[in-house]
């Protein structure tokens, strides 16, 4: 992805976000973790726009929706000529406390991501991911359980579902994860005592909660942490592969991507008819619009890059 005079960010992972733009166009909070994980001069420029309010470009009108992916994410409403196109980014539709609520657009054109498009895919309630965490978490007073989250979106997500279950302990943040945490707080995001890791000794962190990128589950930051339940939090942790593959003792299936379920509910209530597939798994999707009627073909993007935050 090389820096453009021009780009409209749909949200702030690495995979939509880069820093060397001239000019970025981009909800007020997508700026402001722009700014944080690039720095305030990561674009020359930066213009903000709220959701649901319509910019003029020319003869291009462009409009925000919210994506319910992560805090401030958006679908993009293009509209020439009588046309209307949405592009989604990443998105889910499921409610949560973290990320405003997806909505619904209506279009002739809808370009949809597909991270998790097969059927296989069908995401657990959360809500009972979070459940298996803190009986384990009651069941090993023990032992220290360390999550692997994606610093953006999925650490505060899952911070959140666990005060929302009750737990009011101080949580244990790896120092990568603490910057965005303060920021969620800021933005009136409730994630209740979050404490830095590690500036206890080992001992005392027996029966804690710590959350921590992923890459650190595998180096020695996590060594240090007595006798760790590794977790993971990820849509991937379906796949028992993969978490074998990564030495994860508790998966815990928490995606910020809609799952088969929600792709194939979402394509139909929009009204398009053309169907454009992006960012994961095309094929599965694109076979199951044209079986619908719809014109469905993949859509490349060179430079794509696979992130864990899912």
């Amino acid at each position: 992805m090389k820096p453009v005079d021009r780009a409209i960010i749909t949200h702030g992972h690495a995979d939509h976000a880069r820093a060397g733009h001239d000019k970025v166009l981009a909800t007020t909070q997508t700026i402001e973790i722009m700014k944080r994980r690039y720095g305030e001069n990561c674009a020359n420029h930066f213009q903000a726009i709220a959701f649901d309010e319509p910019l003029q470009i020319d003869d291009v009108t462009i409009t925000f929706y919210p994506a319910g992916h992560i805090l401030g994410s958006a679908q993009i409403l293009i509209e020439h000529k009588g046309h209307r196109v949405v592009a989604t980014g990443d998105y889910k539709t499921i409610p949560e406390s973290t990320a405003q609520q997806f909505e619904l657009v209506q279009c002739e054109t809808f370009i949809t991501e597909a991270t998790f498009g097969l059927p296989v895919f069908q995401h657990p309630d959360p809500k009972e991911e979070i459940k298996k965490l803190l009986q384990s978490v009651e069941e090993q007073p023990e032992r220290c359980h360390v999550i692997g989250a994606y610093a953006l979106g999925k650490t505060q997500r899952v911070l959140s579902l666990i005060r929302e279950a009750g737990y009011d302990a101080p949580i244990y943040l790896h120092g990568a994860n603490i910057k965005l945490c303060e920021y969620y707080q800021s933005e009136g995001i409730e994630l209740g005592v979050l404490r830095k890791a590690l500036d206890k000794v080992k001992e005392e962190f027996k029966g804690a909660i710590v959350m921590a990128p992923p890459s650190a589950l595998k180096d020695r930051w996590s060594r240090r942490l007595p006798d760790p339940v590794v977790c993971y939090a990820s849509g991937w942790m379906s796949v028992k592969q993969r978490a074998k593959q990564s030495l994860v003792e508790l998966p815990l299936i928490i995606s910020d991507h809609a799952d088969w379920n929600e792709l194939t509910q979402t394509i139909p209530a929009t009204g398009a008819e053309n169907i454009w597939v992006t960012h994961g798994r095309e094929d599965a999707l694109v076979h199951w619009c044209t079986q619908q009627g719809l014109n469905a073909e993949p859509l490349s993007i060179q430079g794509r890059e696979e992130e864990a935050n899912e």
